[in-house]
């Protein structure tokens, strides 16, 4: 979903995107294919993993917690809420979602091509900026020569785009499209669908002076080919892009980025989805502009 590390592209040293077919940009990710047990079908649909039950176990165990905290809230609530919930907000300090909290302020309403843009000039703006970015870098359409150099063009410094524009025009070859299940030429083989999707899942600033920023998000994607018949079906990965950003023409834009393995979480028990499920999830449920 980032740019990676092999061809000229990342840092000061020209690192760039890697080679395999699963590494980086545009879904591109390095996954793992889990196929469901039971054997045959196409993919997706096998059978439903034995229970653990040491695992369940622990879930029933966690919903009575939870039932008996909610109860104590709601008692404590209808004697001293207004000490509960002066206590509650003390907590700042603590590790939860305090990172990616609403803000309150309006989403942007700009538009560059179909990606957000006139992002505030601050470190809300900044992770903004980045999110967006990172959701269209790792779009389907990366895989489409003109629509890639339209997404890099939106979402990079002016400074950078020719060079990237050449480098990803080699990234995206033939044998990357077959490796991800495309056609030679990039297009969808007759009756699948192609999935490349990242979804942010938070961000951070490491570092903000003046006109530049240094921002973490934290995906997980989906890529493969969702369509009976596919012999690669659509797994999830998790990742961190790095974006390195610069204000250029009163938005930010991305000088350089790159992208690391994690944090992962346990995978669920889900019984994993049809095919034709999963086809018509990707074409029926849009994508979102992300704002702080």
């Amino acid at each position: 979903m980032s740019l990676g590390d092999d061809h000229g592209y990342g840092s000061d040293s020209g690192s760039g995107r890697t080679d395999d077919g699963y590494s980086t940009l545009g879904g591109t990710r390095q996954t793992r294919t889990r196929l469901p047990d039971g054997g045959g079908g196409d993919g997706y649909g096998g059978s439903r993993r034995p229970a653990r039950s040491s695992r369940s176990l622990v879930m029933v165990v966690g919903v009575v917690v939870l039932l008996i905290a909610a109860i104590a809230f709601a008692n404590l609530g209808g004697t001293g809420g207004d000490s509960a919930t002066s206590g509650g907000s003390g907590g700042g300090s603590k590790a939860g979602s305090a990172p990616t909290a609403a803000t309150g302020t309006k989403p942007v309403t700009g538009k560059n091509g179909t990606i957000a843009s006139g992002f505030a000039h601050d470190a809300q703006g900044a992770q903004s900026a980045a999110t967006n970015y990172a959701v269209a870098l790792g779009s389907a359409d990366m895989f489409n020569a003109a629509a890639r150099r339209g997404i890099l063009q939106a979402t990079h410094d002016p400074a950078v785009v020719d060079r990237l524009q050449a480098d990803m025009d080699k990234a995206y070859s033939a044998s990357l499209f077959t490796n991800v299940g495309l056609n030679e030429d990039g297009s969808t083989p007759s009756g699948l669908t192609f999935v490349s999707r990242t979804v942010p899942v938070g961000t951070k600033v490491t570092k903000q002076t003046g006109d530049t920023a240094t921002v973490e998000v934290w995906c997980t994607g989906l890529v493969g080919m969702a369509g009976q018949g596919s012999t690669k079906p659509v797994t999830e990965t998790w990742f961190t892009i790095t974006e390195n950003l610069k204000w250029v023409g009163n938005d930010w834009k991305i000088e350089s980025s790159n992208q690391t393995e994690g944090p992962t979480p346990v995978s669920g028990d889900n019984r994993a989805s049809t095919a034709d499920d999963i086809a018509g999830a990707v074409e029926q449920y849009g994508g979102f502009t992300y704002a702080r």
